[in-house]
């Protein structure tokens, strides 16, 4: 090999080099300045939602009282707390009625919230206004509207009992009842989580193209066979979102439950959440309502990871 070629060889390999180290430079730090921009949202969520989870968790494993605000001594008991909320009797009767309070809610909620939102997909006159309408309850104060539902519900001078009396119905006892109070409760949460469903789902019922059902009316496909074969398809990741939603945030439902009843009468409308606020905040046993908030966080993700896996997974097929 000559002098020449020798140099144009070193030549090369150094403007590789000095090519390299650049291209590598300018990587790294795009690198890290996503990591910035994400940074913030790393610190907030950690911050505020992963400390709380952490500190309840803790605190479901000490005997937490008041005296531990003065003495900042709270014993360490290990799982006594899970074994007491598993073993009083009340907690049965809790998960039949948080199941019931779901269930009962979230499939009357989402059923007419989507007849709505087909409803007002049509825009006849006046369906704008409607729909702002149909967003009051939704804008409403809980502790207000469950003070107005109290009223109306109530057995002796409720607007509904009298309403019922022009027809001769004797006086319905609907929060005092414990076969009727979860009834009762359902249907004022449903109320309000009707505008909810109403407004996501329509908003999902809009991206929906006309073509597609033009389309299918050559084809004879109109009425249900459209709504089966175009719209739910369509809207399938939508629904997803509602009722993910919906159930993880009528789990956690507890300000409706205690103005209308107060969990009562005799725990005929307790549910998880109402009984974590009754041992935390009544009976100021803090470390068994955290345990109780525990269980109903490990249901909420067992809920929604099980159903956006059989979502996800439908959606493949």
């Amino acid at each position: 090999m000559t002098s020449v070629d020798a140099g144009l060889d070193q030549g090369t390999v150094q403007k590789t080099s000095t090519g390299r180290a650049p291209r590598r430079r300018t990587h790294a730090g795009r690198y890290l300045t996503r990591w910035l921009f994400v940074a913030p949202a790393i610190v907030f969520v950690l911050l505020f939602f992963g400390y709380p989870i952490v500190q309840n968790v803790v605190m479901s494993l000490q005997n937490y009282t008041t005296t531990t605000f003065y003495t900042g001594e709270a014993p360490w008991v290990g799982l006594q707390n899970y074994v007491n909320v598993f073993t009083n009797p009340i907690f049965s009767t809790t998960l039949l009625n948080t199941a019931l309070f779901t269930i009962g809610s979230i499939v009357l909620q989402f059923g007419i919230g989507l007849a709505l939102a087909l409803f007002f997909k049509r825009h006849f006159p006046l369906s704008g206004f409607l729909r702002s309408l149909l967003l009051l309850p939704w804008l409403l104060p809980l502790i207000a509207s469950a003070a107005v539902w109290k009223w109306i519900l109530d057995q002796g001078s409720g607007a509904l009992n009298q309403f019922l009396g022009i027809f001769g119905v004797q006086p319905v006892p609907w929060l005092v009842s414990p076969s009727l109070a979860l009834v009762a409760v359902i249907g004022v949460n449903v109320w309000l989580g009707i505008p909810f469903n109403t407004t996501i789902l329509y908003s999902g019922l809009q991206a929906v193209p006309e073509e597609l059902y033009e389309a299918a009316a050559l084809d004879g496909a109109t009425g249900w066979k459209a709504f089966w074969h175009i719209t739910w398809p369509s809207i399938r990741s939508v629904v997803s979102v509602v009722i993910v939603l919906g159930v993880v945030y009528t789990l956690k439902v507890v300000d409706i439950i205690l103005g209308l009843t107060g969990g009562g009468p005799a725990n005929s409308t307790q549910t998880l959440a109402t009984w974590a606020y009754q041992n935390s905040f009544v009976q100021f046993l803090f470390g068994q309502g955290a345990a109780v908030s525990n269980v109903l966080i490990v249901i909420s993700l067992v809920f929604a990871i099980v159903y956006l896996y059989m979502n996800r997974k439908g959606v493949d097929e």
